[in-house]
């Protein structure tokens, strides 16, 4: 009985060529509502005075809770193999990007 519920909580997932890529992101804006959380990941090129939104992904609370949980499980666990990841100061940024983002 076991092994049938476990083949039904299976996830077929799909991942095509061009999303097999990635983007390249050094910054992220968070802003949020009562009901969703927006993270936009930019591309910010030193001494460049414009930056672009490369993605944006919106999620519910509750996804932005889980996804915090399992992303900060994963650098625990990276840290624990690789040692600790170090946080550099980095300097303003000189662009406006909203009322409530945080990085």
């Amino acid at each position: 009985m076991a092994e049938k519920e476990d083949k039904q909580k299976q996830i077929n997932i799909e991942l095509d060529e061009k999303t097999a890529e990635g983007i390249y992101s050094n910054l992220a804006i968070i802003n949020h509502s009562v009901s969703e959380f927006v993270v936009d990941f930019i591309s910010m090129m030193p001494g460049a005075p414009k930056a672009k939104v490369k993605s944006r992904i919106v999620l519910t609370p509750q996804h932005a809770k889980k996804f915090l949980k399992a992303l900060n499980d994963n650098i625990h666990r990276f840290e624990k193999a690789h040692g600790t990841i170090k946080d550099y100061e980095q300097p303003p940024i000189p662009i406006n990007f909203g009322p409530t983002g945080e990085a």
